[in-house]
């Protein structure tokens, strides 16, 4: 199946890649998960890494259609590649908010 003139991977291949992004997850990433695993934050179910159309996310919130971001350095390249990605969410009623890797460290 085509998306956004993407090929939307196999199911398995989707579950594989997520596990393969959860197990690579970078530090602040994990302490941001410390903070919205187990309904932690308000009671709002997180996933990490769930596939949203041909992406996948950070996390996901899908009961209020939240999106949260960590950013590192890397993305200072990816702007283009970041706007499409979070106008398609937002075609979809996600709201995306970016946060920098700094952020999350400092403030958890």
């Amino acid at each position: 199946m085509h998306m956004a003139g993407r090929v939307q991977p196999k199911p398995s291949e989707s579950l594989a890649r997520a596990r393969k992004l959860r197990r690579e997850s970078t530090p602040p990433e994990r302490l941001l998960w410390s903070v919205l695993r187990g309904r932690r934050l308000g009671g709002l179910k997180f996933r990490r890494q769930e596939s949203v159309g041909p992406y996948f996310t950070d996390f996901c919130c899908r009961e209020k259609k939240l999106i949260v971001e960590v950013d590192g350095m890397s993305h200072d390249n990816r702007t283009t590649h970041d706007a499409r990605r979070d106008a398609f969410l937002q075609s979809e009623g996600y709201r995306v908010i970016r946060i920098m890797n700094w952020d999350v460290s400092k403030d958890l």
